[in-house]
C-alpha cells in the first residue's frame, strides 16, 4: 500500500534562521540524496519503496512529503524516520540537524476518497490555487537574494568595481555601478556555496575510495578539465579545497597580484561559474551583462593566465596518463605558477 509521509527535519535550537541561499543549498543536498535511494529496509527485512518526495524548506528547518510504498503504516513511519536520520547524519553540513516529526498523513484508501475516486461527486475535490499569492512570495524571495548580493559585496576587497567594466564615464550602455556591486557579492556568496560543494565532493571521494573519473554525482570538481578526471583524488580535492580557502581570504585583502597557481586559476574560473549562478537565483541573469562583467573580470584577476589547453577535447599525452595521480596534477598544478612573458602562456 502506498502511504504518504510528512517529515520534519531541524537545525540546532541556537542556529539562525537561514537565509534564501541557505535554503537553496538545504534543498539541493536533501533531494540528491533522497533520489539516490533505490529501495529501503525496513524491520524484519520488509522492503519499502520510495515513489516521490518533495522538500519545502522555511527559515527554521524543512518539510519533506514523502511517498512509500510499504505493507503496513507503522513500517513506512519506521523505516523513513531510520533512513533520514541516517541520511543527516552521513550528510556533512546537515548532519547536527535532527528529525522532529515523522508521520503518516495519507494512505491509498485517503487519497483515493479526497480524489473522488469512487466515481461519485461528493468526492470530488476541488483545490484553488492563490497564483498571486505565489507571484508575491516568489517575489519577495528574489528581492531578498538581490539584497543579500548587496550586502555581502563590500568583502571583495581585492578588487574595485572598474574589474568588473564599470565605467563611470561609459554612461547607459556600460555597466553600471549597482551591476558591478551585484556582481562582487555574487563572488562572494559564491565562494560560499563552492566551499561548501568542494567539501562534500572530498567526501564522497574519501568514502568510495575511487577518483572523480569514477563517479556519477560531484558538486564541484566534474567543471574542472574532465580529461585529467582520473587524478582528482580525495586528495587532490583536499588541496583544491585549500587553494580555494586561500583564494578567499586573498579575495578580502585590499592587493591582488595575480594568480599563484593553475589551481588557483582553475579556482577562479569555478567562482566565476558559481557568482552566475548567484545572479541567476536572484532573477538578474537577464538584467545585467553578466558576460561582458565576467569577461572583464576573468582578464583583470587571471592577469593573461590562460588555462584553456586544459580544458580542449581529447585525451591527456600518454605520460600524464601512466603518471602518478600526486606527481602529476599535485606536483604540477599546484607549484607556484611560471608564466613565459614573451607568449602569457602557463609553462607545464
Amino acid at each position: 500500500m502506498e502511504y504518504q509521509l510528512t517529515a520534519e527535519v531541524d537545525p540546532p535550537a541556537d542556529a539562525p534562521a537561514l537565509d534564501a541561499l541557505q535554503r537553496h543549498g538545504v534543498a539541493a543536498l536533501l533531494d540528491e540524496h533522497l533520489e539516490l535511494l533505490a529501495d529501503i529496509e525496513g524491520p524484519d527485512g520488509v522492503q519499502i519503496e520510495p515513489l516521490d518526495h518533495r522538500i519545502s524548506v522555511r527559515p527554521g528547518g524543512a518539510s519533506i512529503t514523502w511517498v512509500l510504498d510499504a505493507p503496513a503504516l507503522a513500517f513506512a513511519e519506521d523505516a523513513a524516520r531510520q533512513v533520514l536520520g541516517e541520511l543527516l547524519e552521513r550528510t556533512e553540513l546537515l548532519a547536527d540537524w535532527r528529525v522532529g516529526r515523522c508521520e503518516v498523513t495519507a494512505s491509498d484508501a485517503d487519497l483515493a476518497a479526497m480524489a473522488g475516486a469512487d466515481g461519485t461527486d461528493d468526492g470530488d475535490v476541488q483545490i484553488e490555487v492563490d497564483l498571486d499569492g505565489i507571484a508575491e512570495l516568489a517575489d519577495s524571495d528574489v528581492d531578498e537574494r538581490r539584497e543579500l548580493l548587496l550586502d555581502v559585496a563590500g568583502e571583495l576587497a581585492a578588487f574595485g568595481y572598474d574589474a568588473f567594466g564599470y565605467d563611470e564615464s561609459a554612461g547607459e550602455d556600460g555597466v553600471s555601478e549597482e551591476a558591478a556591486e551585484l556582481a562582487a557579492g555574487a563572488l562572494m556568496t559564491g565562494l560560499d556555496v563552492l566551499t561548501d560543494e568542494l567539501f562534500a565532493d572530498v567526501q564522497t571521494l574519501e568514502d568510495s575510495g575511487m577518483p572523480a573519473g569514477e563517479q556519477e554525482v560531484l558538486w564541484a570538481l566534474h567543471d574542472l578539465p574532465s580529461r585529467f578526471a582520473a587524478h582528482y583524488t580525495a586528495q587532490f580535492a583536499k588541496k583544491f579545497l585549500l587553494t580555494t580557502a586561500v583564494l578567499g581570504y586573498r579575495l578580502t585583502q585590499p592587493e591582488w597580484d595575480g594568480p599563484r597557481s593553475v589551481a588557483e586559476v582553475l579556482a577562479v574560473r569555478l567562482l566565476v561559474q558559481a557568482a552566475r549562478h548567484q545572479l541567476d537565483l536572484a532573477g538578474l541573469a537577464d538584467e545585467l551583462p553578466l558576460a561582458r562583467m565576467f569577461e572583464a573580470f576573468e582578464e583583470y584577476a587571471l592577469d593573461g593566465v590562460d588555462v584553456d589547453d586544459l580544458y580542449a577535447d581529447g585525451e591527456p599525452d600518454e605520460a600524464d596518463v601512466d603518471a602518478d595521480p600526486d606527481e602529476f596534477v599535485l606536483a604540477d598544478w599546484f607549484e607556484p605558477l611560471e608564466v613565459d612573458e614573451s607568449a602569457d602562456a602557463v609553462r607545464s
